[in-house]
């Protein structure tokens, strides 16, 4: 059994931040991630641009240099890569917890590595950083599950002269529909809410708007899919009234939630919206020695730009782990 001081669970920007936060403080952290190094980074859109500028994306100190006004994916994953190495962060890749026990004196934890390998730990203290985008928002209807609907969006070039239908209308959605519409696929975005949401980039509604108008996408608001079939959906607007679409791909842009379950298992407090609980002068939870970083934390905000404030977690956590000691 490997004894540690402190364990975080999630290799992302904000669990990466924390454990360069508790090195600076003389606590070594180990990192163990089920997947890669900023595994949700790496799972972005390929040419995604970030809304922050770099210096909002900063950890460890380290600047974030870019050539443009806003950092892309591949400069994100460059930029936490290397400042993880360089600065000497302890991650057990592709091990994924499967158990966080409460013990008297800390907490007992049991992995599986991706070869099959039982591993154990113990630790004083728990840092969750899981993030949410491995849970998608399911929207519970027939055919949700059909092959052809995905929770994410990558690329567009898979799409080309298909029917595709986008559900959502966050910036996720937005940015699919442009690429997609450039790629040369046939785009129906379909919205719950009667107007476009006002957290959509500035620079990128006017061009998204312009293509509706000349009808190069379709936006269906006060809409909802109701049903998924093989070559076709059926949307239903707010007065009831359904209509059947071709359709050849639905991605499903509806956003994600924490890993409540696993949160549950180590004891950790659900509020009624459905967010862990958390003291946010501290970031513990209700459980003693159990604290959450990064998006888990974030509620209602559980995007890129959070990273800007969960980047600081680590800092909380610390000056709460050191006043313990």
């Amino acid at each position: 059994m490997q004894q540690e001081q402190v364990i975080i669970i999630g290799a992302g920007p904000c669990g990466l931040a924390a454990a360069l936060e508790l090195r600076a403080r003389g606590i070594d952290a180990l990192i163990i991630e089920k997947e890669n190094l900023v595994h949700s980074i790496s799972q972005y859109p390929t040419y995604l641009s970030f809304f922050s500028s770099p210096e909002l994306l900063e950890i460890g100190g380290v600047p974030f240099t870019t050539a443009q006004e806003k950092p892309t994916r591949l400069e994100a994953l460059n930029y936490y890569r290397t400042v993880a190495l360089r600065g000497g962060v302890r991650v057990h890749a592709y091990e994924k917890v499967e158990s966080v026990v409460p013990q008297p004196d800390g907490f007992a934890l049991s992995t599986r590595t991706r070869h099959g390998e039982e591993r154990a730990y113990r630790c004083a203290a728990v840092v969750v950083a899981t993030g949410y985008f491995d849970h998608p928002n399911r929207i519970g209807i027939p055919g949700e599950d059909l092959p052809k609907v995905s929770h994410f969006f990558r690329e567009a070039h898979p799409y080309t002269g298909m029917d595709v239908a986008i559900i959502g209308g966050s910036n996720s959605a937005i940015d699919a529909a442009l690429e997609l519409e450039r790629a040369g696929a046939k785009v129906t975005v379909v919205y719950r809410k009667p107007a476009y949401s006002p957290s959509i980039k500035p620079w990128v509604l006017p061009v998204f708007e312009s293509l509706v108008r000349k009808e190069r996408i379709r936006m269906l608001f006060h809409s909802r899919v109701v049903e998924i079939a093989p070559a076709s959906i059926v949307v239903q607007s707010e007065d009831g009234e359904q209509a059947k679409l071709p359709n050849d791909f639905v991605l499903a842009l509806t956003g994600f939630h924490p890993d409540r379950d696993f949160l549950r298992s180590i004891g950790v407090a659900i509020e009624p919206e459905g967010y862990p609980y958390f003291d946010s002068d501290t970031m513990q939870t209700n459980v003693p020695g159990v604290y959450l970083a990064g998006v888990v934390a974030s509620r209602h905000e559980a995007n890129e730009i959070f990273i800007e404030t969960g980047r600081f977690h680590g800092v909380k956590i610390a000056d709460h782990l050191l006043a313990r000691a």
